[in-house]
């Protein structure tokens, strides 16, 4: 039995939710590594399982990633064109219905701010921060690890907990803001759990499952506001 067809019976298993894993070179052969889909957010999207990752590795050479795509054609999606990239391997998905495989390779693929849809640790809050400092301000921020769900993320936020650590200070309650500076915000929960940017009186960011925006910083964000920072190294 081929990679491929082990990789179409584990979709065909998964479906409707999409499955996920890596093709990995054994001893010269070609294999198929199912992995976990920790994602829970959505049907229509993966997070392979790190501990899986890391036995694939521990088993041969990491050659790509596999994913099925059950409801939609086997086309990278932005998402995974974006995913592709930070991953630096190509992309095999397939269609657990039709049987139609594609394909896709890291080719320079950079997203626009404005209007990225929303996935879990590829274009979430944090990512769009990041891209944007180093748009605009030739700045490379540190891309913590996030916690393998949202969920767990609700519980431990994440920015709160390394701004200082990423080359921000906090700012004082009289300073004004300026254009760049970072504001931390509890939408929908009891924690500081969401980031935007500051600029000329809008915020641009990324809510949860909606893609990205700029808006005028109203007075509702104003209140969701718990933390503001800025750049200082």
């Amino acid at each position: 039995m081929t990679w491929k067809q082990d990789a179409l019976i584990h979709a065909k298993e998964q479906d409707p939710k999409e499955s996920c894993g890596l093709l990995i070179n054994i001893k010269g052969k070609e294999k198929y590594f199912r992995c976990k889909n920790l994602s829970t957010y959505s049907q229509q999207c993966f997070i392979i399982d790190p501990e899986d990752f890391i036995k694939a590795e521990e088993s041969g050479n990491i050659l790509a990633v596999v994913h099925s795509h059950p409801i939609t054609q086997p086309i990278a999606s932005q998402a995974d064109m974006i995913g592709c990239e930070n991953s630096n391997l190509p992309w095999h998905i397939v269609n657990p219905k039709t049987e139609e495989w594609g394909y896709y390779q890291p080719n320079g693929y950079k997203p626009a701010l404005i209007g990225r849809p929303w996935v879990w640790g590829i274009t979430d809050c944090w990512s769009l921060v990041r891209d944007w400092y180093k748009e605009e301000k030739n700045i490379i921020l540190r891309d913590w690890d996030r916690p393998s769900t949202p969920q767990q993320f609700l519980e431990k936020p994440l920015f709160e907990c390394s701004a200082l650590q990423t080359g921000f200070r906090e700012l004082e309650p009289n300073d004004k803001l300026k254009n760049g500076d970072v504001l931390l915000m509890s939408i929908l929960s009891s924690t500081l759990n969401h980031v935007a940017i500051f600029l000329d009186g809008d915020v641009l960011h990324h809510l949860a499952d909606r893609i990205s925006c700029k808006e005028p910083y109203n007075e509702w964000l104003f209140k969701c506001t718990g933390k503001r920072y800025r750049y200082a190294s």
